[in-house]
């Protein structure tokens, strides 16, 4: 009866909303003072909500993030996305501010998952380096990881995927393994010579071990902003077999169609990485990028089957909601 009188009384509803939303007291508070149960503190917030005594405001913003992220995983069927708030336009002065802030929760999201028994694939590239960067040393993880392709010619030291592993390993407080091989070899009978060695059997079996991967992608469709063009890894006619077979992504080395599915070209027998079909036995693959331009390849790979979790910034989500057809 007593708990009665007090959820019809608004002068106690009004004390305990006040103490509680404004005053910032937990309900345990909230009781000792007003004398009632914790229990009763919790039905009189509940009928101030009800009620609309209280009313909640999502920054516009941060909702229409939460509204897209929900768009794209019904649409695509994705395990999860996170979209990232662009609070300002994005222009040459503030892509890269975007590409960080969309690291940053990529590496948030890899250590909130992450357990001693995981092998992590990892690829090389800026957004991977921003969010290695990003990782925090205090929350240590025994894992291991590993390099899912061989190494680039004339890559940026700070970008190459050994770097970017031995700093992922350094901060988990985890073991590493490179390949110190090239990613790309110049001829077929090279790389079938390297698959008869033990690091190739070794690697491969670790290829089929990896339960995470955390990867970027290459954009070469419409336009062409991969690293790879600008790292002399590809010679002129390998580039231009690349536009005639339509590759509109990269990924892990692998060149990717419109539909997801690996452009059958002479780089393909030749190339050091995990291959697709064992990549997609991966039971997470996280995607993270950033850039409205990068959509096309984003698409390609959500076609494919490729990721399971995409991290990306607020416009690139736009665009993958409401595709301009």
């Amino acid at each position: 009866m007593q708990s009665e009188v007090y959820n019809q009384s608004v002068c106690i509803m009004n004390a305990a909303v006040y103490m509680h939303y404004v005053e910032k007291k937990n309900m345990h508070q909230i009781a000792e003072i007003l004398n009632i149960s914790a229990s009763t503190v919790s039905r009189l917030l509940k009928r101030a909500l009800d009620e609309n005594v209280v009313k909640f405001e999502i920054e516009p913003n941060f909702l229409e993030c939460t509204e897209l992220a929900t768009i794209i995983r019904k649409k695509s069927g994705l395990r999860e996305v996170l979209v990232v708030p662009v609070l300002s336009d994005t222009n040459s002065g503030t892509a890269l501010t975007v590409k960080k802030m969309v690291a940053l929760e990529g590496a948030r999201y890899i250590q909130r998952i992450i357990t001693d028994d995981d092998i992590i694939g990892l690829t090389w590239g800026g957004t991977m380096y921003h969010l290695i960067q990003y990782l925090n040393p205090c929350r240590k993880a025994n894992a291991k990881v590993i390099t899912m392709h061989g190494s680039i010619a004339n890559c940026d030291e700070k970008l190459a995927v050994d770097t970017l592993v031995r700093r992922a390993a350094m901060a988990f407080g985890g073991k590493n393994v490179s390949i110190c091989r090239n990613g790309l070899f110049d001829r077929p009978e090279d790389y079938e010579l390297l698959r008869s060695t033990e690091i190739y059997r070794k690697m491969t079996t670790l290829f089929e071990n990896i339960n995470i991967s955390i990867s970027g992608v290459g954009l070469l469709y419409p336009t062409t902003t991969t690293l790879l063009a600008s790292t002399n890894y590809l010679k002129p006619e390998e580039f231009q077999e690349l536009l005639s077979q339509h590759a509109y992504a990269d990924i892990m080395l692998r060149f990717i169609d419109k539909n997801g599915c690996e452009c059958n070209t002479s780089m393909k027998q030749r190339t050091f990485s995990i291959d697709l079909e064992t990549y997609k036995k991966i039971p997470l693959k996280i995607i993270v990028a950033s850039g409205i331009e990068k959509g096309p390849a984003i698409q390609a790979l959500i076609n494919g089957k490729l990721l399971d979790v995409l991290i990306i910034d607020q416009k690139l989500a736009k665009l993958l909601a409401f595709p301009i057809s």
